[in-house]
């Protein structure tokens, strides 16, 4: 009954944590994905008297730029959960969000999912936890469009997922503490939807080929610890190619990172942050210094953040 399912949550709060996501890695386009030790921390409260309003604040990053209403993914998520496990949802019901945010926007390290996959795991909370896993990462792949953002942030570590006929399937690894990311976040930002615009409908059967081989190697260096195979898996010529049309500078910063010796180094998800591997502290201050010379001498303003990649996914920190 609505009443029931009114009276069981309203007042109720559950705050979550989620990592940002670098997907594709390279050569492997909508498929793998890693977590980041970069995260948002969101509050979830039940208002059944708020006539149906949403009322967020946010700080960090999004201030005044993320939409207070049903449009807002993480509440896109926290609704699809309750649908899923409760049916229709009461009328008039509201909610109260609030963010403090880590992850930049439309820079290619899953904000969008980030917020998607918060609100699942904040709802599933608040309901006492009905929903599986994979039930989870099926509804955050329906609403993202592709799985491997959402199933990094979901499950943390390296992720390898696929949207089969019947459900989402992932696989999850975890990754060496010593492993660190050293991204340069642009000012720039890149739309995903533009991005995947540029890509053509056809590719070369070479370059297919050569994409297969880079993520095999790459995947099975990763499940055997050899991470220095990561230089194989990030070089790629299904998506970056057409990606620097629009992003001209990726060519030059790649190339940078790895003059540096980067383990690996490529664009992060659509872009346009360009993510870079090291496992060394004189590693990471040449990648560093590299990504900021390269970014100076073609023009784009932007910072170099280093990062630690994460192995726990999205975290329940508190209900109540």
């Amino acid at each position: 009954m609505v009443t029931n399912w009114l009276a069981e949550l309203d007042g109720r709060r559950a705050t979550v944590e989620v990592p940002a996501t670098s997907a594709n890695l390279g050569a492997g386009y909508d498929c793998l994905g890693l977590a980041l030790a970069m995260t948002n921390r969101v509050t979830l409260e039940v208002r059944s008297w708020s006539r149906g309003q949403v009322e967020l604040t946010v700080d960090g990053e999004g201030v005044g730029e993320l939409t207070a209403d049903r449009d807002n993914r993480f509440v896109q998520g926290v609704e699809a959960a309750m649908r899923l496990a409760r049916g229709e949802l009461p009328e008039g019901v509201g909610w109260r969000v609030e963010m403090t945010n880590e992850i930049p926007l439309s820079r290619g390290l899953g904000s969008s999912a980030a917020a998607t996959v918060g609100g699942l795991i904040a709802a599933n909370a608040l309901l006492g936890g009905p929903l599986a896993i994979h039930d989870l990462l099926d509804l955050a792949t329906t609403i993202e469009g592709h799985p491997d953002n959402a199933a990094a942030a979901m499950l943390g570590g390296f992720v390898v997922s696929s949207a089969t006929s019947r459900s989402v399937e992932a696989v999850r690894f975890d990754v060496p503490r010593d492993l660190r990311a050293v991204l340069f976040v642009p000012e720039l930002r890149l739309s995903t939807s533009e991005m995947r615009d540029v890509l053509p409908d056809v590719v070369p059967r070479v370059d297919a080929v050569a994409n297969l081989a880079a993520v095999a190697i790459g995947v099975a260096g990763i499940a055997a610890r050899r991470y220095d195979l990561l230089r194989e898996l990030t070089v790629d010529r299904l998506h970056e190619p057409y990606r620097a049309a629009a992003f001209p500078q990726l060519p030059r910063l790649v190339e940078a990172a790895l003059e540096a010796e980067a383990i690996g180094a490529c664009l992060s998800g659509a872009g346009s942050t360009v993510i870079a591997f090291a496992d060394s502290l004189a590693t990471i201050s040449r990648i560093e210094a590299a990504l900021l010379a390269a970014a100076a001498d073609t023009d784009l303003a932007g910072r170099v953040l280093v990062v630690a990649p994460r192995n726990a996914g999205a975290t329940v920190v508190s209900t109540g």
